[in-house]
């Protein structure tokens, strides 16, 4: 294949460097993946009113996400096993977002913990959280995220039950037998108890044994907390002093309720369309979000982003940043740490390039007016009644 000119061509790659069963797993969503398709046809509905004869010479992309200082709002999503990409694994991709500048959020489920991503050197670091059963492992998980550095948990709320993913279930997806879930290596689990035992199914149990489910359904219906409410928002608060991202907002009713309950901020995500099928596509629900947040606190998207078009027209609609998952690990698959170096700088470049010709010096310049959305274009059409 020739030179990479965009984001998009690295899951080519992946897909032909990766087992069947671990690009299915990046790659897939829920059962008709109708949203899968529709988090990135969304974007394409959505057209710019670009401003004309304004000095763009100098342009300023930088803002800031929780206080802290970023090069671009551009940053990288929790997504889990990314050893099974290639065997650098998070390494790779702390490394690369470091040296872009940005944010990188580590899931949970990482194949390296906490603190050998922290080892990596000096970066901005969140950390993606799934509330379990045992409530002392999520003190146990927390702590150590706090520990090593991490400056806010992304509080994934979306997942009492793991979406049906039917590629997975075709594959009965398991975690290749050398990787482990490192944040959970030197927990007190209990030496004999379900939460350990299954954990360790998860990890290594025989493809032959998995139930008709795929295993990563199997230990996540044990163990993620199905009772997860608001309450478990403010109990997290009392054991961290971390700021708490609400991860998988899609309605301005769950916004409001955000707000009043302490979060510091927003992930407006379906999950990669991995969870609910035929929800909106996180850029359709967007708005709705950020006008129940009245400013109160910062809204990010999540979903579907491949273009710098993407990004501009994310803000454009309220979104103070975005965070991309799946480029990072296809083009960490094709690439490794190159890879996920190359897919930053595209999407940064292509960004700087949209502010440039929509007009546009600085995130503060970008409006609800450079877009023009399905809606607003409905509003516009004359009646016929």
């Amino acid at each position: 294949m020739g030179e990479i000119t965009n984001v998009m061509e690295y899951q080519a790659i992946a897909k032909q460097k990766l087992p069947k069963m671990a690009y299915d797993y990046y790659a897939s969503g829920a059962e008709d993946e109708w949203t899968l398709q529709e988090n990135r046809e969304a974007f394409s509905r959505i057209l710019f009113r670009p401003r004309i004869l304004i000095d763009v010479s100098k342009i300023d992309m930088t803002t800031t996400v929780l206080g802290f200082k970023i090069s671009m709002p551009i940053m990288v999503a929790p997504t889990a096993m990314q050893k099974m990409a290639h065997p650098d694994g998070e390494y790779a991709t702390a490394r690369a977002a470091a040296a872009a500048g940005t944010i990188m959020t580590l899931s949970s489920w990482a194949t390296s913990s906490v603190e050998e991503v922290a080892s990596t050197g000096p970066g901005i670091r969140f950390f993606q959280l799934y509330v379990y059963k045992d409530r002392k492992v999520v003190e146990q998980l927390v702590g150590r995220a706090e520990r090593a550095g991490f400056k806010a948990i992304a509080l994934t709320v979306d997942t009492p039950r793991l979406g049906r993913r039917e590629a997975d279930i075709k594959n009965r997806f398991v975690l290749p037998p050398h990787l482990t879930l490192k944040n959970f290596e030197g927990l007190d689990l209990g030496k004999w108890t379900s939460y350990g035992h299954s954990l360790m199914e998860f990890c290594v149990r025989p493809e032959h044994e998995q139930a008709a489910d795929s295993g990563l359904a199997s230990y996540v219906a044990g163990q993620v907390d199905r009772t997860l409410s608001w309450k478990d928002v403010k109990w997290l608060q009392t054991i961290t002093t971390m700021p708490i991202l609400v991860k998988g907002v899609l309605t301005a009713e769950d916004t409001r309720l955000a707000v009043a309950n302490g979060a510091a901020g927003i992930i407006v995500s379906n999950h990669g369309a991995r969870q609910l099928d035929y929800v909106p596509a996180t850029i359709s629900a967007l708005e709705e979000v950020v006008k129940a947040a009245r400013g109160q606190i910062p809204v990010f998207l999540d979903g579907g982003v491949r273009r710098g078009t993407d990004v501009f027209k994310a803000l454009a609609l309220g979104a103070a940043g975005v965070f991309v998952g799946r480029p990072v690990v296809f083009s960490l698959a094709a690439a490794g740490e190159a890879g996920v170096s190359n897919v930053l700088r595209m999407l940064r470049d292509e960004f700087e390039l949209t502010m440039a010709l929509s007009g546009c010096t600085s995130l503060a310049d970008i409006t609800r007016n450079h877009v023009i959305t399905e809606s607003d274009r409905l509003r516009a059409m004359p009646s016929r009644l």
